[in-house]
Formats: structure tokens, sequence, C-alpha cells
């Protein structure tokens, strides 16, 4: 794979001083959806799956782009990082650039080639990879050390500079996983532990809806804004509150009605009670209890769809029919539940090594009668963070 990569650079930029690899994952959230802009806890490990990035130095200050996933080419100059809608994903380049000068990096010109293997827009966090993989190519090519969690904080405003007002999940995730561990984040504080998913004989099944979702049409944005206005209204009445997941769900159901509108009361529900299953299952998880962990994937995914409105129907048609088999084999399926930002993208599940062909030929045939539309499924394989490929 690096060989590849290297002559598909020299192919394109030409031969000349060493080009450098590095390689950032995508990410799966196991449960703890929606939380990690309302201070609470996510439980996402790292995939096999990712970004690779080849890099080099240039003379000048021109920036020269490629990515072969879509043929494209883009050219603009480190003097100039302004938000073009014309450079399209190149604007995520200009982000991470961005912060990095403002943190105090020397970045010059540079030539870089990317190729990944996420599928685009299915919620394994593609976006934040290609952040991850731009922040630590040029800082390691351009020599500034910078700490890897305020790294991730630099990815998380660099959405920001593309109209995304995400939480610091996804970056987090793809710069610290942890081979065959998922990471335990608290995402007011930015305290971790890093969990091993010891699953025995089950495995983590991705099935892709192949729907594809932006996070701006997704309406993200929105939700988070009601979310921002359910907290402004229970700090009413409770003053020091500063994120709607420190409330235990007994605080939330004595403090509720203080939040006015209907929608906006909801949206915190899903919130405090999803922080309460994310604790619990990282707990039955690290103590083996495996079989917990269906209740808290189905109550997670229910209120997903329920109170927070980021299921839609393809992600529906795509877990109940993996609940349905469940039903029949529990001993088969560990749960079932969206991940991602909702509308479309992918949903995860743990299932039994033994069956999960089986499983996915049954929820394929299922998903394919009540959507007109073929899945794509993935065994996970849980990696470590972004670096450098040697």
């Amino acid at each position: 794979m690096r060989q590849e990569l290297l002559q598909k650079f020299y192919d394109r930029f030409g031969q000349g001083s060493e080009a450098r690899v590095f390689f950032s994952p995508g990410r799966v959230n196991l449960i703890g959806e929606h939380i990690d802009y309302n201070g609470g806890l996510v439980f996402p490990c790292a995939l096999s799956m990712g970004t690779y990035g080849v890099v080099r130095k240039r003379d000048d200050s021109m920036i020269k782009l490629f990515t072969s996933n879509f043929d494209s080419a883009l050219e603009f100059s480190v003097d100039d990082l302004s938000h073009n809608p014309l450079h399209k994903w190149g604007n995520y380049v200009k982000g991470v650039i961005v912060q990095l000068l403002e943190a105090g990096a020397k970045i010059g010109g540079f030539e870089l080639y990317i190729w990944g293997n996420l599928p685009n827009g299915a919620g394994l966090s593609s976006s934040a990879s290609l952040n991850t993989l731009f922040a630590i190519a040029l800082c390691t090519i351009f020599e500034f050390d910078v700490d890897p969690i305020e790294r991730a904080l630099m990815c998380q405003r660099a959405e920001h500079f593309n109209g995304i007002n995400c939480g610091i999940m996804d970056p987090f995730a793809c710069g610290m996983g942890k081979e065959n561990h998922a990471i335990l984040l608290n995402c007011a504080t930015l305290e971790y532990e890093q969990i091993p998913l010891e699953l025995g004989d089950y495995c983590i099944l991705i099935a892709n809806t192949n729907y594809k979702r932006g996070l701006a049409d997704a309406k993200y944005n929105e939700r988070r804004a009601e979310c921002d206005q359910a907290l402004a209204d229970l700090q009413t009445v409770l003053v020091n509150l500063k994120e709607i997941c420190e409330l235990t769900p007994e605080e939330f159901e004595k403090n509720k009605n203080a939040i006015k509108n209907q929608t906006n009361r909801n949206r915190a529900e899903h919130a405090v009670y999803e922080n309460y299953r994310t604790k619990a299952a990282a707990k039955a998880l690290t103590e083996g209890r495996l079989t917990e962990l269906y209740t808290y994937m189905e109550d997670s995914h229910t209120s997903l769809r329920d109170l927070y409105d980021v299921v839609g129907d393809a992600l529906d048609a795509m877990v109940q029919p993996t609940l349905e088999y469940a039903r029949k084999y529990p001993d088969r399926v560990l749960g079932s539940r969206m991940t991602g930002a909702g509308f479309g993208g992918c949903t995860v599940s743990i299932v039994h090594k033994d069956f999960a062909d089986e499983i996915k030929k049954y929820v394929g045939d299922q998903y394919k009668a009540a959507t007109g539309t073929d899945a794509t499924f993935y065994i996970a394989e849980v990696s470590g963070g972004a670096g450098e490929v040697l």
C-alpha cells in the first residue's frame, strides 16, 4: 500500500525530494450519539478503514492537492486561505492550516495526494479523518509539536471553518484511537479512558445504508441550536448548569418543565438518558456483561428516532430486521443501533462471528425489500489513531 501510494504521488507531482505517507482512521461510535456537543460521554473506536495522504514540502507558498477518490485537483496559495465554495474538500485543508498558523506553526507550500477507503457520507467520520490526516501530516513535515488533544481541538475548529458546528468526538477518536480499544470520552472535560474491546466470540458489524447524508443537510446544526435553547431554559432554574449532560435522569425529570418548547425538551431528554446509557454500557462491557448491551443499544436507537428525530427511514429499515433476527436468536446479536449523525449512513451491531454472514444476508434482504437499495456490510477492525506509515 505504501509503495503504491508513493508511486501514484510521484506520477502526479513528479520526482524530487522524498515524500512521506500518513494514515488517519475513520471511527464508529458504539453508543453515545448526539451528546458530544452536550457535554456527554461517548464511546467510539477507530477503524482500519480511513484516509491516506502522501505529502512533500515545496520551496514556495503554493499548495497543490489531488485526490484519486474524486479525480479532483486543487491549487491555491498559503497566503490566501479564505473559504472558497469552488474548492469543496480543499476547504478542509484550509481550515486545518488556519488553526496551525494561529497556534504558531510555520506552514509553507506542499503537495498532497489523498486516497481513502471510507465510504463518503456514511457516518464513519470521513471529514474528521481528513482533518486529522492533514493536521498530523503538516505538523510532522513542518516540525510543529502539538499536544494530541489540542490537535483534536484544532481539527474540531477546522470543521467549524466549514460550517459544521460539530463536537469533539470525531477528531478525538481519529487521533487518539488505540488498536482493539474503544475510548470512553467525557466531552466536557476531555478526560478519557481506553477500554479493551473484549468481545469474545462476537464482532462489530457495520451496515451502510448507502443513503448518503451531509451533516449540514442532516439538520445537524439545527439539532445543536435546539439543545442550546434547552440548556438556556434549564439555566433559568439551575443557574450553575453548564452542560445538559451534567444532569442525572432524576434531575432532568424534576426540572424538564423549564424547557418551554416540547421539541427542545425531547432533544434534552435524549441527551440526558443517552449519557446514562453510555456510562452503563461501557461499565457492562468492562465487566464482561455483554448481554446487557442489547437493551442500551436498542434504547439508544429508539431515542434517536423518537426524541431526536435523526434516524429516518433508511436507518430504521436496517436496524429493525437486525433486532427481529436478534429476537429469534438472542445469542447471535448483542445489539444494534444507528451510528453517526443520522438521516442515512450506517448502523453498528455486535454479532456472533459464526453467524455474521447469515445475519448480513437476512438483514440485507429485508433492507432491499423495504428500500430497493443494496446495503454494504463491513466487519470492523479496530485500529490505532492517525500517524505516519513507515
